[in-house]
């Protein structure tokens, strides 16, 4: 009876790029990912701030994150490259034509 082998012989551990090389030779970069923040608050300011997103609404998350660009921006502080706010919902399957009308609904 023989042993099974192991799965991978003889891997060295090297990180590769899994997209396809662009002209350059080097690897494309995916659009930048989004941060994700561990942020205590008190449970009061939170609830507070959770009704504010209620009654625009966003999520408690969104709300958050439009007031620190808004401060940011009064304050001149918002990098020039930033991009915009994601779009709220769920993204469309399709994009609307401009020869169709719209569906009555």
């Amino acid at each position: 009876m023989r042993r099974p082998r192991p799965a991978a012989r003889s891997q060295h551990r090297d990180a590769l790029p899994v997209t396809t090389p662009s002209a350059g030779g080097s690897p494309e970069r995916r659009p930048q990912q989004r941060k994700q923040v561990l942020l205590r608050l008190d449970p009061l300011v939170y609830e507070a701030l959770a009704r504010w997103a209620g009654d625009e609404l966003r999520s408690a998350n969104a709300q958050i994150e439009f007031l620190l660009r808004r401060a940011l921006r009064d304050t001149g502080r918002l990098p020039g490259d930033t991009g915009p706010l994601p779009r709220r919902g769920r993204p469309p399957k399709e994009q609307p034509s401009k020869e169709r009308p719209p569906k009555d609904v």
